[in-house]
């Protein structure tokens, strides 16, 4: 397992592109401390972030985990092109003639995209503990640590994203058209979407879980909207609606389990294709 780490890494790290993704994203990552200072204008009415609670246990879990995975497509990014350049500069035809098997070449791969997960997480983690202490009217440990799972489901998220990435690489070969590929299948789940709206099922709650089983928007469901928490949105909604909606902004049981098929699905196509290949 270490040795065909070691051998993504050293590639990636020789890559100069790659090295600019990895930097820019975590720099990115850093930023999140620069949401305090922004101001939005909601309904007319304007507020700032930090003053809506960004910042306070637990809340900060669910906001910080849920805009770092807005930043996954840089990551992204390096997954794609570290499949495609593999077919572009032969080392993929190398790696084999040297004695790698092709089930040991992807399970390099899919070890790097639990590698770049884990980091990321951490990552995120550390920076949400620190922000948190900092800012947070809240600094009790039952309500630090009281909503954790958004850890887990960011982790994994990140990791069925780039399973995803890793399929598109093996399938397309070429980076841009792979990344194409990622974007129009977006749209497509789109086009899903309001065709079932429109010809199939009549009410919300059939639609949602008919495509709640779709690739990215399941993977969407493991961390879900947080604005909707603001303090001032919860005002706006109140006075414009006559009250405020209760949404359940957890992950049920059976969302984790489409999604860990999902990567079953991606990493088993990804070998079927590489097995079948003539490289």
């Amino acid at each position: 397992m270490k040795r065909l780490l070691t051998i993504e890494l050293q590639k990636l790290w020789k890559n100069r592109s790659s090295k600019v993704l990895i930097i820019t994203y975590f720099v990115l990552l850093s930023f999140l401390a620069f949401i305090s200072s922004i101001k939005l204008t909601l309904f007319g009415a304007e507020f700032k972030l930090a003053d809506q609670g960004v910042f306070d246990f637990p809340y900060i879990w669910h906001f910080n985990f849920f805009i770092a995975a807005l930043l996954k497509i840089f990551l992204a990014l390096i997954i794609v092109s570290m499949m495609s350049n593999e077919y572009t500069y032969g080392t993929l035809k190398q790696n084999l003639i040297d004695g790698l098997s092709k089930k040991e070449f992807l399970t390099s791969k899919v070890l790097t995209v639990l590698l770049f997960s884990a980091i990321s997480t951490l990552f995120v983690f550390i920076v949400t503990i620190l922000l948190g202490y900092s800012f947070s009217s809240y600094n009790e440990a039952s309500i630090v640590f009281s909503e954790m799972g958004y850890v887990f489901t960011y982790f994994l998220k990140l990791v069925a994203f780039f399973c995803f990435c890793l399929f598109a690489g093996v399938l397309i070969k070429r980076s841009a058209f792979a990344i194409g590929f990622i974007a129009l299948w977006y749209v497509i789940e789109k086009i899903i979407h309001f065709s079932l709206m429109k010809w199939f099922f009549s009410d919300d709650k059939s639609i949602q879980t008919a495509i709640n089983f779709l690739p990215l928007e399941s993977m969407y469901n493991l961390i879900k909207e947080p604005f909707t928490k603001f303090k001032a949105y919860k005002a706006i909604e109140g006075q414009v609606s006559g009250g405020i909606n209760e949404r359940f902004y957890g992950v049920h049981w059976y969302e984790i389990v489409i999604v860990l098929a999902w990567i079953a699905i991606f990493i088993t196509l990804s070998y079927k294709i590489l097995k079948k290949r003539d490289l």
